[in-house]
């Protein structure tokens, strides 16, 4: 890459990185019009470097191109919020496993760090800090767990379906971290899953999945909250 190329490339990134977690958070809403003009207000960007970022969100799935017509934001629904959830949890149970195998003192030590912080986070002042830090580190602790299957290849698979459950897993992050008794609860699940990877229990793979799987039946009622089928 050239110094000629760097600025350009920044500006699509900028572009790409704050239109996603607009999306995510749900500033723009499911099957919003995406109109040129009103992107370069708001992000004071220029057509070409928002033309790619809509683009790489096409094919992470996160907007739609419409034939001559623009760009919209994807459509939730249920039965992807289901799809999704299952194949994210069967992959993370097979990359459980697969670490389990695999994983050397390198990776428990990670997997020790990252779930000491993770264990760590308390109520803060500001609701905003509060949902980053706790999103930040229980994504690290996930992170220092699937490393331990050392398959660059899964990780992305696992990096894609990620991708692709941001904005369900969003709605369930502002339903869990700003509940004391829900935030509890998942720092026991937490514990029990990270006893049962540092004992390399054969049942820690189905703990994953289980774990993967919780949030479904909250996003579910959130979703039909706001009239998503």
């Amino acid at each position: 890459m050239s110094n000629l190329d760097t600025p350009r490339e920044n500006l699509a990134r900028t572009a790409y990185q704050q239109l996603k977690q607009d999306i995510i958070q749900s500033h723009f809403g499911p099957g919003e019009k995406l109109l040129m003009s009103s992107l370069k207000s708001r992000y004071g960007l220029g057509v070409s470097p928002l033309r790619e970022a809509l683009s790489q969100l096409v094919s992470e799935r996160l907007v739609t191109a419409e034939s001559q017509r623009g760009f919209r934001v994807s459509p939730m629904s249920v039965a992807e919020l289901k799809d999704i959830y299952d194949a994210r949890a069967q992959l993370e149970g097979l990359v459980v496993e697969l670490a389990l195998a695999r994983g050397d003192d390198l990776w428990e030590a990670g997997v020790v760090a990252a779930h000491h912080a993770l264990s760590k986070v308390t109520h803060l002042e500001s609701v905003e800090d509060q949902l980053n830090q706790w999103d930040q580190r229980h994504q690290a602790f996930h992170q220092a767990v699937a490393a331990g299957c050392c398959s660059p290849q899964l990780l992305v698979v696992r990096r894609t379906l990620m991708d692709q459950a941001a904005r369900y897993r969003y709605l369930w992050l502002k339903r869990t971290v700003f509940s004391a008794q829900a935030l509890a609860d998942k720092q026991q699940e937490h514990q029990a899953l990270f006893d049962a990877l540092l004992a390399r229990a054969p049942q820690a793979g189905t703990m994953m999945r289980e774990h993967l799987m919780s949030p479904v039946a909250i996003i579910t009622q959130m979703l039909t909250e706001q009239g998503v089928g």
